[in-house]
């Protein structure tokens, strides 16, 4: 009911909003006034009949119009997300090097390279996943409502859920004051990894400096 009431309140709050819009609204909030008046003979069937209606419409959240989607400030984000998967710990670029070192048929200085690009696969995630949390900060905020209403009949799965899921568990753990044991490894893993990601990056960029000094050197 506390999701029907919230998809009423807001498709209803505006009278700019599409006769559909409206319409959805009101037909919502009659069986919602229905299932709670009813005597207890016809309550259940009313209570399905409610929520069915409300399931249905939730089902359609995306259909619904401008200003009026729950998760309409995650649009951006889940677009940026079209070929970036921030759930998939399978590495991006460097998934043939993984199996190929855990193969162990490289030698030693080869097997090392590839670990290392298996590393740096994994960091940019990281780094991907800090600056999605960033960049919805304003979502997450307005979202959190609806997470917990969906959450509540069981309506939280879907791509869209996962996404935000992860995003909002990402900005979570960068707010936390005090993290438990899990949250801090989990960091401290991390620390451990960007740093490892900067110094490669710095080796790199000192090794391009050098080769564009020489191409100049060379003119």
């Amino acid at each position: 009911m506390d999701l029907g009431r919230a998809l009423v309140e807001e498709l209803g709050s505006d009278r700019d909003v599409d006769t559909l819009s409206r319409w959805m609204a009101h037909y919502i909030a009659e069986l919602i006034e229905a299932a709670e008046s009813a005597n207890d003979e016809d309550r259940p069937a009313k209570l399905d009949k409610c929520a069915n209606a409300i399931l249905k419409l939730w089902e359609h959240r995306h259909l619904l119009p401008d200003g009026k989607r729950p998760f309409e400030d995650w649009e951006p984000t889940l677009k940026a997300l079209e070929h970036l998967d921030p759930a998939d710990d399978t590495p991006r670029y460097f998934h043939t090097p993984r199996m190929a070192a855990a193969q162990g048929e490289e030698n030693t200085k080869t097997k090392k390279w590839l670990e290392l690009a298996d590393g740096l696969d994994y960091s940019a995630k990281i780094l991907i996943r800090y600056c999605l949390a960033q960049a919805a900060q304003v979502a997450i905020d307005r979202s959190k409502e609806w997470v917990a209403l969906a959450k509540e009949v069981g309506q939280e799965n879907g791509g869209d859920f996962s996404v935000i899921r992860i995003i909002i568990n990402e900005s979570n753990l960068l707010k936390e004051s005090e993290p438990d044991d899990s949250a801090r490894k989990m960091l401290e893993e991390r620390i451990g990894r960007l740093k490892a990601f900067s110094n490669m990056a710095d080796v790199f960029a000192s090794d391009l400096s050098r080769q564009f000094n020489k191409c100049n050197n060379q003119k």
